[in-house]
């Protein structure tokens, strides 16, 4: 007897959703994509493709576009949602009286709670109870993955039946997917890396060079690490793919969202002008604001999150940040 294919209803029909669901559909799932905007949606189903942010990647045969919500979840194994963060509580919300009993939820969603700080996973506890839940991430470019170029991330959840389950709902000749138990871990890394990719990015666009970059990057992952580890992360998460992997991507490669805010703005641009220039959603802006203010609540360390909050959001000339980190006090690299 056949194995039945599995469906997946994928909400967030943006690059990253939208190659997700390409990738399912490849794999052999009933794929489901879901977005809330009707003319995005119907471009979507006359086009067989996403031309506004992947063209040229046809959609496979197993995956139907709607509006309708209800339907995209509608006896779904598993729900996927890639919303930005800030609309993250409002989707969960959305589609708690509509899930079945046993269908698992999973998201790969980066960033935090707008206001509140919170971490993806303790919203969704709030929002949908005691249910299987997973978190994806890694170093990932939808282009890539909808181009099926070799690719690497990490499943977190704290089931490792669910954590499996959707690893192999993943997994192709092209696409690995680790599994972990540390949601806190991967959620951490996910969210601060975009705060680094937009000093990264500043720092380039003002020529300050690779010296400066691969400092950036190093003293960034430790500052990610000393916050991550005080939620409760697992040291050995910010040294894999969700931590060191996908912080390294994203600080040096121009497909980043994140990483070319950082250069509109140091070429002059406001953050509405780069916004509208990039066309998508980049979270790391409000992540510096969340992130910042929860290093400061907890009290942990965090100098790059800090000058890059205060260029973002507070108006510090970029190069006054750099001396500012430049002049901080001497002290051991492991301090």
């Amino acid at each position: 007897m056949d194995t039945p294919k599995p469906v997946i209803a994928v909400l967030g029909a943006g690059s990253w959703g939208t190659a997700l669901a390409i990738l399912l559909s490849r794999n052999g799932a009933e794929v489901r994509l879901w977005g809330h905007l009707e003319s995005e949606i119907s471009a979507l189903q006359r086009d067989g493709e996403n031309r506004a942010y992947l063209p040229g990647a046809a959609f496979p045969q197993g995956l139907s576009c709607t509006t309708d919500l209800g339907a995209a979840i509608q006896d779904a194994d598993e729900v996927l949602v890639v919303v930005p963060s800030h609309a993250f509580r409002q989707v969960l919300s959305n589609i708690a009286p509509l899930l079945g009993p046993d269908t698992s939820l999973s998201w790969a969603t980066k960033g935090l709670e707008p206001k509140t700080g919170k971490l993806l996973h303790t919203m969704a506890r709030e929002v949908l109870g005691d249910r299987p839940i997973a978190a994806i991430s890694g170093p990932t470019f939808a282009k890539e993955v909808a181009q099926g170029l070799p690719t690497a991330i990490t499943v977190a959840s704290s089931s490792p039946a669910h954590a499996e389950r959707l690893a192999g709902y993943l997994r192709s000749d092209c696409f690995r997917a680790y599994t972990s138990d540390d949601i806190i871990g991967l959620e951490i890394g996910g969210a601060a890396k975009n705060v680094m990719a937009i000093a990264a990015g500043i720092a380039d666009g003002l020529g300050f060079g690779a010296n400066t970059r691969a400092a950036l990057i190093t003293r960034g992952l430790a500052e990610i690490m000393r916050l991550g580890i005080h939620l409760g992360g697992n040291p050995e998460t910010f040294m894999g793919l969700g931590g060191l992997g996908d912080l390294v991507l994203t600080c040096t490669d121009n497909q980043s969202r994140n990483r070319r805010m950082g250069l509109a703005l140091a070429r002059g641009l406001t953050i509405e002008q780069a916004r509208q220039e990039i066309g998508q959603e980049v979270e790391g802006v409000m992540a510096a604001r969340e992130i910042y203010l929860k290093a400061l609540e907890l009290d942990v360390a965090m100098p790059i999150t800090e000058q890059t909050y205060l260029m973002l959001h507070k108006g510090l000339d970029p190069r006054q940040a750099v001396h500012n980190l430049l002049e901080r006090r001497q002290k051991a690299e492991t301090d």
